[in-house]
């Protein structure tokens, strides 16, 4: 029965000839043949730039603090991936786009009320620090003499800065993705509006200390065991929000989101684990790390295959529609 149909039922009532009109509970299939709510455009090349982009922020702050604390394989480790991981987001939101003109299009304007604009700004001005940072690497390969010699020596202070600098914008990298979902209709990711920025916060520190554990020299990666359990205590106590929204939390424990978010949360303490205690075992501390890097894939893949559920079924957003005028009392309906 579609939701413009109507029950007739005998018995006492104001209805003609002794008939009253009810109306049976809805079934949330659809609004009279049509979706209640227009599912996301985007694909799966969105759900990968919200890991690159958190990867990428969270590596460019250890290469940050791996210079100021002296260790320069994790800062090479840290400016790497971070230019790799704003490549690849860059990619990613361009190929979702379309065509590369229309990213160009979207820096013609700057709107602070729109965290698409906000995000295209801070991914084009991380983009060119972290690519100063990480090339600033490759000094040591250059002639000491020449025109190459004094670049060989201008390379390491600007990179400094540059790194700095990115490290700066990294935040607003890492959690700009939670509040570009939250802003949408959506009603998964609308409701998760207070929770979404740190989980995905917590995620972007896990993947990146992550990599780290994989690649960076063993004696420098202690920073980054203890920077893994900041993390997991920040994506838990925001996912844990996630799990009391009541109907609209519903997708982030069942179906195939439900358990690409167990998943994550799963790796995320095993990672984070095995990072504690592998502090003399370089295996160990790879697979750790390359849990860490899948628990942040698996969450973020998550979280964007829960709100395309959310979207599609009409129920998560009709009932918490009447649950509020239900509360407001029969003057709301009226």
């Amino acid at each position: 029965m579609t939701a413009g149909q109507r029950h007739r039922q005998p018995g006492r009532g104001s209805g003609r000839g002794g008939e009253q009109v009810t109306v049976p509970p809805a079934d949330f299939t659809s609004y009279y043949g049509r979706p209640v709510l227009k599912p996301p455009v985007w694909k799966h090349d969105i759900a990968g730039y919200l890991f690159t982009g958190g990867l990428a922020a969270g590596s460019a702050l250890i290469g940050a603090g791996a210079h100021l604390t002296g260790r320069p394989g994790l800062r090479a480790v840290g400016r790497w991936t971070a230019l790799g991981g704003v490549a690849a987001s860059t990619y990613l939101l361009i190929h979702d786009l379309g065509r590369p003109d229309r990213f160009h299009h979207m820096l013609r304007v700057a709107k602070l009320t729109s965290p698409m604009s906000v995000g295209t700004w801070i991914l084009a001005a991380f983009g060119p620090m972290a690519g100063v940072a990480a090339v600033a690497e490759l000094a040591p390969l250059l002639p000491q003499h020449g025109p190459l010699g004094l670049a060989r020596r201008l390379a390491p202070p600007v990179g400094n800065v540059a790194g700095l600098a990115a490290a700066a914008t990294a935040p607003a990298l890492a959690t700009y993705t939670g509040v570009l979902l939250a802003d949408t209709a959506v009603p998964s990711w609308h409701d998760a509006y207070p929770s979404l920025p740190f989980v995905f916060a917590g995620s972007a520190l896990a993947a990146a200390s992550g990599v780290g554990l994989i690649a960076a020299p063993a004696a420098e990666t202690a920073p980054l065991r203890r920077l893994a359990l900041a993390a997991a205590a920040i994506e838990l106590a925001g996912g844990r929000q996630l799990e009391r929204l009541g109907l609209t939390g519903e997708p982030y424990g069942h179906g195939r989101s439900g358990r690409l978010v167990r998943a994550g949360r799963a790796l995320l303490a095993v990672g984070t684990a095995g990072a504690l205690v592998s502090r003399r075992s370089r295996i160990l501390s790879a697979i750790s790390g390359a849990a860490l890097v899948a628990s942040s894939v698996a969450t973020r893949f998550g979280v964007f295959e829960a709100g395309r559920v959310s979207a599609r079924d009409p129920k998560y957003t009709v009932a918490p529609q009447r649950e509020r005028l239900a509360q407001k009392g029969p003057a709301a309906s009226r």
